[in-house]
Order: C-alpha cells, then sequence, then structure tokens
C-alpha cells in the first residue's frame, strides 16, 4: 500500500495548538515522585513489575549469535534461586540478530522488539527504512522500534516525518511500532510534547524517549511530558498508546520512580508490560539483588548475577 492510501487513515494533527510546557511546573512534579518511598511487600510487588516491564536490549555493533543467545537465556532464566520471578517483556535486538531470538525464545511468552529504520541515526532513505522494517518482522519480531527523522522534524517539516511514521506502520503489519523520538538531540520539552503528539496521530503504538546512543537519553522530565501527552492524545481520541523510556535507568530506586509517576500520571490501566516498558541493560541486575536483599536480609555480590 502507497503513502497516499495510507495517509487516508492518519491526519497530521495541527501542532500549533499543542500547548506550551510548564518547564517549572515539570521539574516541581518530578522532585515530588522522586521525594517519594514504598516499603516492604509493596516495594517488592513494584520490583517484580519492574522486571515484567523490561525488554532487556544488546544493541552493539559487536553482537554475536552467541551473545543473543545468551541475553535470550537471561530473559527466561533471571534468577534461578529465587523461583516465581516473572519474565521480561522483551529482548530488543538488531534486525539480522532476530532470527537467533526467535529460536532461543522458542516456546516461551516473550517478546522479540528489533530496532528498524537506519538505527540510531535514521538517516536513510523510506524505501530502505521499510525494508529494514519488514526483514524484521519476517524474521519474527513482535515488536519494532523506529527512529524519528530529527533533522527533518528540527526544520519543521513536520509531513516528512508523519509520512515516514505511517508508512513503517504499514511494514509493521501485525507487529507493535514502538518511535523513538531521541529527546536528547529535540533539545526543548516543547518539542518533545509535539513529537509525542505527531508520533501518536501517525499510529505510533508506544512512544520511546531514547535509543540510548545519544545524552542525554530517559530524563524524568522527558518522561512525564511524553506522559502527559499521552493523557492528552487518549483524551481527545480514546485510543491506548503505550510508553517507554530508555537509557540511562539502571537502579531500582530510580525505576520505581518512574512508576510512580506513570502511577499517579495515567493510571493503574497503564501499569502493565502492555503498555510500559524499561528499555535496559544493566537495571535487570539491580532490581534481582534488590529482590534478595527484601527477601534474605542482605545484599548480593554482582558476580551472582549474569552480566549479559
Amino acid at each position: 500500500m502507497g503513502l497516499t492510501a495510507v495517509n487516508r487513515k492518519a491526519r497530521l494533527p495541527d501542532l500549533s495548538r499543542v500547548p506550551a510546557v510548564d518547564e517549572v511546573g515539570v521539574n516541581e512534579r518530578v522532585a515530588r515522585f522522586q521525594s517519594r518511598s514504598i516499603k516492604k511487600a509493596a516495594k517488592v510487588d513494584a520490583l517484580k513489575l519492574i522486571l515484567s516491564m523490561i525488554d532487556l536490549t544488546t544493541l552493539e555493533g559487536q553482537d554475536t549469535p552467541g551473545k543473543v543467545q545468551q541475553l535470550c537465556q537471561k530473559a527466561i532464566h533471571l534468577h534461578d534461586a529465587m523461583p516465581g520471578l516473572p519474565h521480561v517483556a522483551a529482548v530488543c535486538v538488531y534486525p539480522t540478530m532476530v532470527a537467533t531470538a526467535k529460536e532461543a525464545l522458542s516456546g516461551h511468552d516473550i517478546n522479540i522488539a528489533s530496532v528498524a529504520t537506519a538505527f540510531p541515526s535514521g538517516m536513510s532513505t523510506l524505501s530502505v527504512k521499510l525494508d529494514d522494517t519488514r526483514m524484521a518482522v519476517k524474521a519474527g519480531a513482535t515488536e519494532i522500534d523506529m527512529v524519528i527523522s530529527r533533522g527533518a522534524f528540527l526544520s519543521g517539516d513536520y509531513r516528512f516525518v508523519f509520512d515516514e511514521i505511517v508508512a513503517v506502520k504499514e511494514a509493521c503489519g501485525d507487529a507493535h511500532l514502538k518511535v523513538i523520538l531521541e529527546t536528547g538531540e529535540l533539545g526543548t520539552l516543547d518539542r518533545v510534547r509535539k513529537a509525542s503528539m505527531l508520533a501518536m496521530y501517525a499510529g505510533a503504538d508506544f512512544i520511546k524517549t531514547s535509543t540510548g546512543k545519544i545524552q542525554p537519553a530517559a530524563t524524568m522530565q522527558v518522561t512525564l511530558v511524553m506522559l502527559q501527552a499521552i493523557r492528552d492524545y487518549y483524551y481527545e481520541t480514546g485510543r491506548m498508546v503505550g510508553m517507554k523510556p530508555a537509557g540511562g535507568i539502571s537502579t531500582s530506586k530510580l525505576a520505581i520512580h518512574y512508576l510512580v509517576m506513570l502511577h499517579e500520571t495515567l493510571g493503574n490501566a497503564w501499569m502493565t508490560p502492555e503498555w510500559f516498558r524499561f528499555g535496559a541493560s544493566s537495571l535487570a541486575n539491580d532490581v534481582l539483588m534488590q529482590l534478595m536483599k527484601q527477601s534474605t536480609g542482605v545484599y548480593q555480590s554482582p558476580d551472582y548475577f549474569s552480566k549479559d
């Protein structure tokens, strides 16, 4: 299906009507979220929920089939010394590693996510991006993480960015589409809010902060603005959209702050792996260490947990 046909289903929103972000207010709310703490049984429940929301990720030029297989084994067996743990939401790899992940995860209810569209820069033609997406889906990806064309967005060519997202969504078929804004390159919270609305109206199933390759990556301020955009979009359309902060979230304490923010901004309906994910590679081990501390009263050495 061509772009013209696809675009009949999606209409570019009037981004001039997107309200400006109150940056002072955002900082004040984030400070309040960071002051909250939860204890004992509620903390254990939160830690297990965080585990179930993680997209275990390896996106390096040195990735090999063996490394991806090892990551998949970790996804299946997070810590066998603690029976009853939930599994992670997904394993996220490059398109060329999707088939390896699919084989390694066979028989397990763990999603296979793949970055696409010339990740992480997005600097390629639409035809290449669509081929990249279709290759990943054909190999077995159930989720696609695409990057927007930040140069086009920053130059004000919103139609170009919108049409690309619509076309990639069509190429995804039944796979869910996560749209990466690369907020560290957008520069302002106002742009983050506009990019969030644009992506959702173009058909994104999730909006995602970052590739993890640019600093700053996920921040609570950026994530709050994106959550507020999701709330406003839901009020306007009735369609739920998921959220994925990615990059820089490596401790349980910080992840719990994100959960508090999620709950107080979007409510219980979004408090599931279906609607919220953490893009992380090291967060899982810290969560496992915290769970062991809650269970035994003492911290275990990081050496007791696999690195990948």
